[in-house]
C-alpha cells in the first residue's frame, strides 16, 4: 500500500471523559492536524476543540457529523460504540467509507465485548491466563462443581459489557453459587446470560497498551491504575482513582515475557483469525511469581491510564495513526521521556454510588499541573461538576516521589463542594 499523503486532518474524537480530553490535548500538538472536534466532549475539550453534542451510540448522527465537517480521521474513545459496531457501520456507508477509524471492527471488539470469546482466544493461542469455566443456565451444575476445584476467593465475570460492574470476587463457596444464579437470571441483564468463572490469582496488576494494524504493532508505555475508592486499595471498585507510569516492578526480564508470551501471541492470533483490527489493545495483566497473566483485554485506551501515558509520549499521535493505514506502524520509533507520570482523580462524594452534580469548580487556573476534565460541563459561564469522576490532575517528575509531590501540591488548590480524592496513589513505591 502506498503511504498516505501528508496533509492536514480534520479529526473527530468520540467520547466525553478525561481519556478523550487527554487524546485531544495530545492530538492538538500534531503538525498533521487541521481542525479538531470532540463528540460530545466536556468543559475541558470545549477549551481546546469544538464540541459537538451528539450521542456516540447514534451512528447515523456520527456519520452526518463526519460528512458535515469533512472528517478524515475518527478516534473512538469508549468501548460501547466499538463493541456495538461503529467501525462496521461507518465503513459500509458510501459517505464515510474512506474515513480512517481508530477502532476495531465488532469482530475484533469481541476481545472486550465477550469475556468467554476472549478466554477461548487466549486458550487457542497459548496466552497465559487464569483457569476458567464458561457457564450458562444449562450448565449451572457444572459451574458449581468447577468452583469446588480451587480455593476461594472466586471470580465471577459477566460475559458482556456491564458498565464496569460485572466482576464479582467472592470468598464463600455458597455465596458464590447464589451470585452465579443471580447473574445467570439477569443481575446484569443480557451481559450475564453467560458467566465466566475464574481462578483467583494473587499478584500485582498493571496495564499494557499496544497500537496495532492487526499484523504489526508498537508498544506504548505501561501503567498501573488504582481501582478502589478507598485509601490502601479498599472499598468499592471504580473506573479508576489514579495511575502511575512507568511501573516500578516491570523489569527487563518481565518485559520480555510480556512481549513474547502475550503481546506477540495476541497480535498473531488476530492475524490468524483474519480479524480487521486497527486500533488500541489494552491488556490488563496480573504478575504472579514474576510470571504475567492476562486478566482482560480492552479494545481501547484505559482511563485513567491514558492520562499518565500520553504526557510521557513525545511522538506525534496523528503520525502513528496515519501509519496504521499505510502498513508502517512497526517502523515507528516511539519517543518516550523517562520521567515518572502520576495522575489523581478528583471525584464527587458518593461515587461510585449516588452523587450530586452541578457543583462549581474553583482553582483550575492556580495550578501548573495538567488537568484533564472527566465529568464537567459549563453552566452560566462557570465550569461545574457533571459526573462521578470530575477531574484528573497529572504531573511529571524525574522520580515518582517528585511527581507525587507536584500532583498533590496542585490538587489541593482545586475545590468543589464534596470533592474527594485518594491521597495515596502510588503508595507501594
Amino acid at each position: 500500500m502506498n503511504p498516505l499523503p501528508l496533509c492536514p486532518y480534520n479529526v473527530l474524537i468520540i467520547g466525553s471523559g478525561a481519556r478523550e480530553h487527554a487524546l485531544a490535548w495530545k492530538i492538538l500538538q500534531s503538525n498533521r492536524l487541521n481542525r479538531l472536534y470532540v463528540a460530545p466532549g466536556n468543559a475541558g475539550t470545549a477549551n481546546i476543540a469544538t464540541n459537538i453534542s451528539i450521542n456516540p451510540l447514534d451512528f447515523e448522527a456520527v456519520k452526518n457529523t463526519i460528512v458535515q465537517h469533512q472528517i478524515k480521521m475518527l478516534v473512538v474513545g469508549p468501548e460501547e460504540p466499538i463493541v456495538k459496531g461503529i467501525t462496521d457501520y461507518l465503513t459500509h456507508q458510501p459517505e464515510t467509507k474512506d474515513c480512517l477509524i481508530i477502532a476495531p471492527t465488532s469482530e475484533g471488539a469481541k476481545l472486550e465485548g465477550s469475556k468467554s470469546w476472549a478466554k477461548q482466544f487466549m486458550l487457542k493461542y497459548n496466552i497465559p491466563t487464569a483457569k476458567y469455566h464458561i457457564v450458562t443456565k444449562e450448565t449451572l451444575k457444572e459451574g458449581k462443581e468447577f468452583l469446588k476445584t480451587f480455593q476461594p476467593p472466586y471470580v465471577l465475570k459477566a460475559d458482556g459489557l456491564a458498565a464496569g460492574k460485572g466482576v464479582l470476587i467472592i470468598h464463600d463457596y455458597h455465596e458464590a453459587c447464589k451470585e452465579l444464579e443471580y447473574m445467570l437470571h439477569g443481575k446484569f441483564g443480557k451481559a450475564s446470560e453467560t458467566v465466566v468463572l475464574e481462578q483467583f490469582l494473587k499478584g500485582l496488576e498493571c496495564s499494557y497498551f499496544i497500537l496495532t494494524d492487526g499484523e504489526k504493532y508498537v508498544i506504548l508505555p505501561e501503567a498501573k491504575d488504582y481501582k478502589r475508592i478507598g485509601e490502601g486499595d479498599t472499598g468499592l471498585n471504580t473506573g479508576g482513582m489514579g495511575a502511575i507510569s512507568p511501573v516500578p516492578f516491570i523489569n527487563n526480564e518481565l518485559r520480555k515475557k510480556i512481549y513474547n508470551h502475550i503481546v506477540h501471541r495476541t497480535v498473531y492470533g488476530l492475524l490468524h483469525e483474519k480479524i480487521n483490527y486497527k486500533g488500541f489493545i489494552f491488556i490488563g495483566l496480573l504478575i504472579s511469581n514474576n510470571e504475567p497473566y492476562v486478566i482482560e483485554y480492552n479494545v481501547r485506551l484505559g482511563d485513567p491510564e491514558t492520562e499518565v501515558i500520553l504526557p510521557r509520549m513525545k511522538t506525534d499521535l496523528l503520525e502513528l495513526f496515519e501509519n496504521l493505514f499505510n502498513g508502517n506502524i512497526h517502523k515507528c520509533k516511539l519517543d518516550i521521556i523517562p520521567d515518572h507520570s502520576i495522575c489523581v482523580v478528583a471525584a464527587s462524594k458518593g461515587y461510585p454510588l449516588e452523587y450530586e452534580k452541578g457543583k462549581t469548580i474553583n482553582g483550575l487556573n492556580d495550578i501548573s499541573s495538567l488537568v484533564f476534565h472527566a465529568g464537567t460541563s459549563i453552566k452560566d459561564n462557570q465550569i461545574v461538576t457533571n459526573g462521578g469522576r470530575v477531574l484528573v490532575v497529572n504531573a511529571l517528575g524525574s522520580t515518582l516521589k517528585e511527581a507525587k509531590k507536584r500532583v498533590y501540591d496542585d490538587i489541593q488548590k482545586i475545590s468543589f463542594e464534596n470533592m474527594y480524592y485518594r491521597s495515596d496513589i502510588g503508595f507501594e513505591f
